[in-house]
């Protein structure tokens, strides 16, 4: 009887402290798929970095913003989705100083693209609402200093969220052989606020303003307004720009929304409510939009699609090929 316990235990020869071996709650199949997705994603993510940081003409401030996303989605795929598998689906086998960092670097990595996402409603709002002054408010020295602001932030706050992780490893392990982390409900408040509250209301009510002064922008480009209020703003062709880059971003902000919500009303329902499969497809989903952020960039921006055909054809490689024109 002790053979039989002992081989569905992660340590068989710790019989009274060793976790049992977890079920996965997924398929075999969707295991493999997952694993798939996380590479895809890191590919993907890979090519935007890439993009950006080496074509000259791509260093405009919305594209750092974009940029910053592309890290913490790279970092999604490289590390948070194989993870999340291997913690699922087989027994932790490396200790508890490695589950204490991939805790908080998965609350890190969270925050900052929560963080980035805001970043992004915030310039397009400058651009839509008070272009006048955009290039002036939102140069790329400040974006630079707000998205270190936005990282150094997240890893500020994991490390005050995640408080006792970095001192006191393995404290909220029963058994041994398992990576998990127990919140306590002052904890889930505070991160229900700073993660999920305050930055979704800001984003739509961001976006409900730009909304707002699009649409009476548009109404005045097709009316042909007068040439003494010309005077006083952006050209009709700005204009326009700028309400394409708004839509654009707009959609990835709501596709980020669409995948993130989720995840966090399944975080806040009643585990006897939710049961484990349920949550770990919910968390997976969130992770998968990291993948298909590059996608959207694919179908809307053209300077992505043709940096993709540098890319991939080793031209970057050429002299002078960070003074392609891209735009």
């Amino acid at each position: 009887m002790e053979v039989e316990d002992g081989a569905k235990l992660c340590f068989p020869q710790l019989l009274n402290t060793s976790c049992r071996k977890p079920l996965s709650p997924w398929p075999q199949t969707v295991t493999i798929v997952f694993y798939s997705i996380s590479l895809i994603t890191v590919a993907l993510n890979l090519l935007i970095i890439i993009s950006i940081s080496h074509f000259r003409q791509l260093h405009i401030p919305t594209n750092i913003l974009l940029l910053s996303l592309a890290v913490s989605d790279l970092l999604v795929g490289l590390l948070l989705m194989p993870v999340e598998v291997l913690r699922k689906t087989s027994c932790w086998f490396l200790g508890d100083f490695v589950c204490s960092v991939y805790t908080l670097i998965s609350v890190n990595i969270t925050s900052s693209s929560v963080g980035t996402i805001v970043l992004i409603s915030v310039d397009r709002y400058v651009a839509i609402c008070d272009p006048l002054q955009y290039t002036t408010k939102v140069t790329g020295k400040r974006v630079k200093l707000c998205v270190c602001l936005c990282w150094f932030c997240s890893i500020f706050y994991s490390l005050l969220f995640l408080k006792d992780v970095p001192t006191q490893p393995g404290r909220y392990q029963s058994c041994y052989g398992a990576c998990v982390f127990f919140y306590d409900p002052i904890s889930l408040t505070v991160d229900l606020v700073l993660s999920f509250i305050v930055p979704v209301t800001v984003i739509v009510a961001l976006y409900l303003r730009i909304f707002a002064v699009a649409v009476s922008q548009a109404r005045a480009i097709r009316s042909h307004i007068t040439a003494v209020t010309l005077q006083h703003s952006v050209t009709p062709k700005a204009k326009k720009s700028e309400l394409k880059a708004a839509r654009n971003l707009g959609v990835l902000i709501v596709v980020f929304l669409i995948f993130f919500c989720p995840y966090y009303a399944v975080s806040l329902v009643s585990e006897s409510l939710v049961n484990a499969s349920s949550a770990s497809y919910v968390l997976f989903v969130f992770y998968c939009n990291s993948g298909l952020n590059p996608v959207i960039y694919a179908f809307l921006y053209p300077w992505f699609r043709k940096a993709v055909k540098l890319i991939v054809t080793l031209q970057i490689l050429q002299p002078g090929s960070c003074e392609t024109n891209m735009l």
